[in-house]
């Protein structure tokens, strides 16, 4: 296991090293830069002043020299400092980040609370009504956008019924329970999507795993329908759904973009979208390199619980 993790951790490296070359890049590609949205087009600055002020940010050194020295900083942990307001990007995402993990972790809470059960009804159900009620979930999940979704809820239980608040944040520690009150409806929002997807997969394999033989002789040995469905059927039908929900809540901590626009919620999708609008390249290379270091690691997890969900799993 240990030479597995060490092995993993490895080739997590290379990943990425490609992503922040890829988004350093791509910053550069976009036309105008921090000092061009700084000044902006109605203030009249001479052009050896704007050359001035690129040299202040380090906008006039060669690609290569300032990415080497972004990447020689952020492994020793210096994201380093926004070119718009000064600040550690640092400090910033630590304060931010917390904000998008509890959206991610809401709605993927939000989504296995939903997908499992109507996975498992929809597969022993197969062909009748319970079956199709659950394939009309999934093809109005599959296709209604999450921030469509989001601005339903809003008019429903924030506008017309007064339940819930419209946007806002509050940090958990701060207080619990409001903090899950204005986190509902975004986890809402992405969590009826992701239940969505996850519904299908989990209904494809209790299908697949009902029929295999192991589940027939347990059936042939009198065991009940509830433990042959939960003891043997539905832990291997796990492995494919941690699959996938793994790679969604990977892409739920980077793709909270929208639900944080739309719902005023300060993580770090939107500080994210704060920097690629204001051309500020260490904010959105600093937001991309931890939203990919989550991901990988999200992903190391999964592969480590395949090992405990299915025996004959092993890694050398």
């Amino acid at each position: 296991m240990f030479v597995f993790l060490g092995r993993r951790i490895l080739l997590t490296l290379p990943a990425l090293f490609g992503v922040a070359l890829v988004v350093f890049l791509l910053m550069r590609a976009i036309p105008g830069d921090v000092v061009s949205q700084l000044v902006g087009p109605e203030q009249e600055i001479s052009p050896e002043r704007m050359e001035e002020l690129r040299r202040i940010f380090g906008l006039d050194l060669p690609i290569h020299v300032q990415f080497g020295r972004w990447l020689s900083a952020a492994l020793q942990g210096d994201l380093g400092t926004s070119l718009r307001t000064g600040r550690s990007i640092s400090g910033d995402l630590a304060l931010r980040f917390p904000a998008t993990l509890q959206l991610a972790l809401m709605s993927l809470a939000i989504a296995l609370a939903m997908a499992v059960p109507i996975g498992i009804v929809a597969a022993l159900n197969r062909g009748r009504w319970p079956d199709y009620l659950g394939s009309a979930f999934v093809l109005v999940g599959l296709s209604v956008p999450s921030f469509f979704l989001g601005i339903l809820l809003i008019l429903l239980f924030s506008l017309r019924l007064g339940w819930l608040p419209p946007a806002g944040f509050v940090p958990f520690l701060e207080d619990p329970l409001e903090s899950t009150r204005r986190m509902l409806l975004p986890s809402l929002s992405l969590g009826l999507i992701l239940a969505a997807a996850t519904t299908r997969i989990m209904r494809s394999a209790m299908l697949e795993i009902l029929s295999r033989d192991f589940v027939r002789t347990a059936r042939a040995k009198g065991l009940s329908e509830r433990k042959v469905t939960l003891d043997h059927a539905l832990r291997n039908a796990l492995i494919p759904v941690i699959t996938v929900v793994g790679l969604q809540f990977g892409s739920l901590l980077g793709g909270t973009v929208i639900i944080e626009q739309v719902f005023s919620i300060p993580g770090v999708g939107r500080f994210a979208l704060e920097g690629i609008n204001l051309r500020d390249y260490p904010v959105v290379q600093g937001a991309v390199l931890v939203i990919a270091g989550a991901f990988v690691f999200v992903n190391l997890v999964v592969d480590i619980l395949y090992a405990f969900i299915d025996p004959r799993v092993r890694y050398g």
